[in-house]
């Protein structure tokens, strides 16, 4: 019985809000604009891409009408990649940069598309579902400084720890820090 009330408070809690309080998804926004791969420049930490670099998000439309989402990450500590599929919906329609993200079964979270470049789509500032979920996201692997500083005060502006935020080695050679030695793939 306990578990069964944990698991309906657990599909209460992920009906609920999506978005940080205070923070506002884009409007105007373009879904085939954002399909495509997008290279993580920085984001909080999170057990779930511990250790990862060279992390990227590639979006494509599925027959649905939803995103397929695939997380792609070199594990530099088991020197191997990880990937996760995805599948994610919009909220609020698909001019608003709010949708719902799952990655295993009917449980989902927040994917809040929070800054963006509306003209070439090169970069977003990415929010879950409260404020320790943060990520940028660029077309390149590198970012350049000002617009990252950019978005990194936007962010603080909008109440994110951006002191803890991880930069992502998007380098094309994982290196293996114990053995202090590029490894080849």
């Amino acid at each position: 019985m306990k578990t069964r009330l944990l698991f309906v408070f657990a599909l209460f809690l992920s009906a609920c809000s999506y978005t940080p309080e205070g923070v506002e998804p884009v409007s105007g926004f373009e879904a085939d604009k954002y399909l495509g791969t997008w290279y993580e420049i920085a984001r909080l930490d999170h057990s779930f891409e511990r250790n990862l670099e060279r992390v990227t998000a590639t979006y494509s439309k599925r027959e649905d009408g939803s995103i397929k989402v695939i997380n792609r990450g070199f594990d530099t500590k088991k020197q191997e990649w990880k990937e996760a599929e995805g599948k994610a919906y919009f909220v609020e329609g698909p001019d608003i940069g709010k949708l719902k993200v799952s990655f295993f079964g009917p449980f989902y979270g927040g994917y809040n598309i929070i800054a963006l470049d509306k003209v070439y789509y090169n970069y977003s500032l990415v929010a879950g579902p409260d404020r320790n979920y943060l990520w940028i996201l660029a077309r390149t692997p590198q970012l350049s400084y000002p617009v990252k500083q950019e978005l990194i005060a936007q962010a603080r502006h909008l109440g994110f720890d951006t002191d803890k935020l991880i930069y992502v080695d998007q380098s094309s050679d994982p290196v293996d820090y114990e053995a202090g030695r590029h490894v080849r793939q």
